[in-house]
């Protein structure tokens, strides 16, 4: 038997939308879990990786926030696989003492049960202040008030050696009752998931270093209805443990303009992780409009669209992706769920026909010189 090499993959599950796989917390984990099996390299974002309390480790998976994936996609940087990263913690002052000192524990659990790097700590000068929307859509989003705040304090962190940044700010726990409640019920979308994404965003946008956020709240009182796809956000007092796990062996970012005028380019650029590299990109099938995505449609990269409901209703009917260039686009395959998307993956990276596995098989046409 040969072997086969890796075959990078990009999942992405678009944070606020809603998603049936995706769209709670950490529910797409065994998802993201089987795609890494099939690919033996998979590079995702947080929203797929972060389960509250929960988390999976996994040297195949790349942990790499959704900002960061943008640029990657459209080969603006260049993903370097690491041991591991000295994540800074970053606290914002609205935090109370007791829901800080929470936070700081989970920081020293990681450390003394885990093996993390995990330091410096700062606690930003005053309250960030965030504020929660919600889109015509359905999405969820927001902004940051004091956002000059944040930055100066992941600045320092920065400065005082942190490779990876995770950040704890301050969300309001009187948000809309009856979303939290569908949302717990696996009915809604997760509010504060929109804004999480802006927070991690800007900062990646203004450093180039990993970043991700989990949102400091006071526990809520227990519901008999719960949705189990929301359980991993239920059974502690934070959501940062994930968000450390991740950002522990998240790859650096490597800007392409840095390797340029470089005498031993050649030799780096080999062991880094390239927009070139990737077999596949694996979206759900109404959000096919971000960035990423796109990058990865202007170059042929092939998309699998997955029937996973969220919001958005972006879908490669409305794109017209079937018909790019006037004819079949063979590089947009489908799949009902992930574990057809993990076969379709199997297939690309043993080079096998994805036609030879589908009924009929239409038979050979003789080209016509006309």
């Amino acid at each position: 038997m040969t072997n086969i090499d890796p075959f990078p993959t990009l999942l992405i599950i678009p944070t606020g939308i809603g998603c049936s796989v995706g769209g709670y917390a950490g529910d797409a984990i065994p998802a993201a879990r089987l795609l890494a099996s099939a690919s033996e390299c998979l590079i995702t974002h947080p929203n797929v990786m972060n389960g509250g309390s929960l988390y999976w480790s996994d040297t195949n998976i790349q942990y790499v926030e959704g900002y960061s994936l943008n640029l990657f996609a459209a080969g603006e940087v260049f993903l370097k696989p690491v041991r591991q990263q000295k994540v800074g913690l970053l606290l914002d002052a609205g935090l109370e003492s007791d829901l800080k000192k929470r936070h700081l524990q989970v920081a020293d659990g990681c450390v003394a049960s885990l093996g993390l790097n995990i330091g410096p700590v700062i606690t930003t000068e005053r309250p960030i202040r965030i504020n929660l929307k919600k889109g015509l859509s359905g999405s969820s989003w927001g902004d940051i008030e004091e956002s000059d705040v944040l930055l100066r304090a992941a600045e320092k962190l920065k400065k005082a050696g942190a490779t990876a940044i995770a950040v704890v700010t301050r969300f309001p726990d009187d948000s809309d009752e009856l979303e939290t409640k569908l949302y717990r019920q696996g009915n809604g979308v997760d509010i504060i998931a929109g804004l999480e994404a802006v927070i991690s965003h800007f900062l990646v946008k203004h450093l180039l270093i990993p970043c991700a956020h989990a949102p400091g709240l006071a526990p809520l009182p227990i519901d008999y209805e719960l949705d189990p796809r929301i359980s991993g956000e239920e059974i502690g007092y934070t959501f940062l443990q994930s968000v450390l796990v991740g950002l522990s062996r998240a790859p650096d970012l490597i800007c392409k303009s840095a390797m340029k005028n470089k005498a031993n380019a050649f030799l780096q650029v080999k062991n880094l992780l390239r927009n070139q590299d990737l077999g596949a990109v694996v979206v759900p099938q109404g959000a096919l409009g971000g960035e990423a995505v796109l990058s990865c449609i202007e170059r042929f990269i092939p998309l699998i669209v997955v029937s996973n409901q969220g919001v958005l209703n972006v879908s490669s009917t409305k794109m017209r992706l079937d018909h790019l260039s006037g004819k079949k686009n063979n590089s947009i395959l489908y799949a009902e769920n992930y574990v057809e998307a993990a076969g379709l993956i199997t297939a690309l990276r043993h080079g096998i026909n994805i036609k030879s596995l589908r009924r009929p098989i239409n038979c050979l046409k003789e080209l016509i010189d006309e």
